[in-house]
């Protein structure tokens, strides 16, 4: 069996200029020539921030209050049964959805 040592072993990397590295002028700031998807773009503006029906609120505000205890690996109902049942008032129009 031929070794070939740690040289063969290991790639090479290639060797370029000291402290220069790749960069990407891809972020779209104010003022740039990048080009928002169509997907993004909602009546000229990044559709970033769409409007929530009051339901769809409710379940979120839900959602991100700690008061009703941790909600990672449990579903939402589930996390409102609890919540209930420890007398924490989750609001009732969760349960409904």
């Amino acid at each position: 069996m031929a070794s070939t040592g740690v040289k063969g072993f290991f790639r090479e990397k290639k060797k370029g200029k000291p402290g220069a590295t790749k960069k990407s002028n891809k972020s779209a700031s104010c003022g740039s020539d990048v080009v928002q998807p169509p997907a993004l773009i909602s009546h000229a503006t990044l559709d970033l921030q769409e409007e929530y029906d009051e339901k769809e609120e409710v379940l979120r505000q839900f959602d991100m209050n700690m008061a009703y205890g941790p909600c990672i690996g449990i579903s939402r109902l589930e996390r409102w049964e609890r919540a209930n049942k420890f007398g924490l008032n989750p609001p009732a129009q969760v349960e409904i959805c």
